[in-house]
């Protein structure tokens, strides 16, 4: 049995929480192993709709759930989510939830810096708002309190200072008022024996469990195309969210990733700010839009719509390794008469086959297209290919052909049984 390594292929807000979901099933242990509570999947599991943000999704189906030292983790988030989650009748403790001793940690004076330099910004990144670049900011600069730190009054005090060093002249520079050290320290503590129960070597437990024969699941968030390095730069997040980082991010090493699945939207959506080749601002935009629900679980901001964009996907492909892909979200497509895949771009004389690093060249391309027959009839809740229409089947597999990967799963509706499998990723 091969461990299996879940990451978007897009922008993100492909499915990747269904996808985990179901495949929770047939794993032993789940592992988040990069982002935060900038992240967000939603599960639907019969008539409950779970949304959850820096938990693993293995912890709705009871499976030990593992935050990995590649997260940033909010403690104070962490502890209503729990909450939350307990109120729907799923109690997560740390027999079932297990902390990185060595994540770093997302503090209110994170949260303080990246809403205002946002606000003061002219070239909009579109974040969140929620501390998560700033706390990895203070990670890569060696300044972080980590989960451990919260057992250690000294190292709490000693890091608060350089802290506070740290992030005063930014803070002056943008209007807010000084950090209240003491405050801080008394908050630290306070919230310390709620989260330290749940702190353990993650790394250590990992390695025990590959070699006992369980199996490992990483989930991703975001997507490949807002990785730090490979996306469309700035327009990122604050970390990689390729798959290799479930090597660095779990500390379980690189051999560990095993199937790499990359979920794919029958279509493209995106979230904020930065290039969209193939965005629509029109009635089939509008549609992809009502019909997929495609509104943020985290941030409620509508998302933008467009075409399959092949190239980009072919991208993430190669960039990540992937395996096969899950495709979801083909019933939305349902009724449309035409559909279109974007199979290259061009920009005046310029043809590319791939996605160019330069923002000015993101910005300036313009999609090539084939387009495809629709099809008429409903592929919603479909579980077998006898179930689609034959349009339906040609579409699938051009997407194939385009991308370099072969479907291994097909979302037919949000609900966790619409599925197709074509083969098991636990078993390849």
């Amino acid at each position: 049995m091969a461990n299996v390594t879940v990451i978007g292929a897009q922008w993100g807000d492909e499915g990747k929480g269904k996808l985990v979901d179901w495949l929770s099933n047939r794993a032993d242990v789940v592992v988040r192993f990069q982002g935060g509570h900038n992240a967000g999947h939603t599960l639907v599991v019969g008539d409950q709709v779970y949304k959850l943000s820096l938990l693993p999704s293995g912890v709705v189906q009871g499976k030990l759930s593992v935050i990995g030292n590649g997260v940033v983790v909010d403690p104070w988030h962490l502890l209503a989510e729990i909450e939350k989650l307990g109120r729907q009748g799923v109690p997560i403790g740390p027999d079932l939830l297990v902390l990185a001793d060595n994540a770093c940690l997302i503090l209110p004076l994170h949260r303080d810096l990246d809403q205002a330099r946002e606000a003061a910004a002219t070239q909009k990144i579109g974040t969140t708002g929620r501390g998560i670049g700033p706390a990895y900011e203070d990670k890569v600069g060696r300044r972080a309190i980590r989960v451990a730190d919260l057992a250690d009054r000294a190292a709490l005090e000693a890091k608060i200072d350089r802290l506070m060093a740290h992030h005063g002249p930014l803070r002056r520079g943008l209007g807010l008022p000084d950090i209240d050290g003491a405050a801080l320290l008394l908050e630290l503590e306070a919230v310390a024996p709620k989260v330290l129960p749940f702190a353990k070597p993650a790394w250590l437990l990992l390695d025990e469990l590959v070699k006992a024969g369980k199996r490992v699941l990483f989930e991703g968030a975001q997507g490949a195309l807002l990785d730090v390095d490979h996306g469309t730069y700035p327009y990122v997040t604050s970390s990689n969210t390729v798959a290799g980082q479930a090597a660095a991010g779990s500390g379980l090493g690189p051999k560990g990733a095993g199937y790499v699945l990359g979920i794919v939207k029958a279509y493209t959506t995106r979230v904020g700010e930065g290039p969209f080749p193939t965005e629509l601002d029109d009635a089939v935009g509008q549609h992809l839009g009502a019909v997929g629900k495609e509104v943020g679980t985290v941030t409620g901001r509508n998302r933008r719509c467009g075409w399959f964009d092949a190239v980009l996907v072919r991208q993430s492909v190669a960039l990540n390794g992937i395996s096969g892909i899950a495709l979801t979200k083909l019933d939305v497509l349902d009724g449309l008469p035409t559909l279109k895949i974007c199979t290259g771009y061009r920009s005046g004389e310029q043809h590319f086959s791939y996605l160019p690093a330069g923002l000015k060249a993101q910005g300036s391309l313009m999609p090539v297209y084939e387009e495809m027959e629709g099809w008429s009839q409903t592929t919603q809740g479909a579980r077998s290919w006898r179930d689609l229409p034959a349009n339906a089947i040609k579409y699938v597999r051009r997407i194939e052909e385009l991308i370099g990967a072969p479907v291994a799963l097909l979302g037919t509706s949000p609900q966790r049984e619409d599925m197709i499998l074509v083969r098991d990723p636990f078993q390849d």
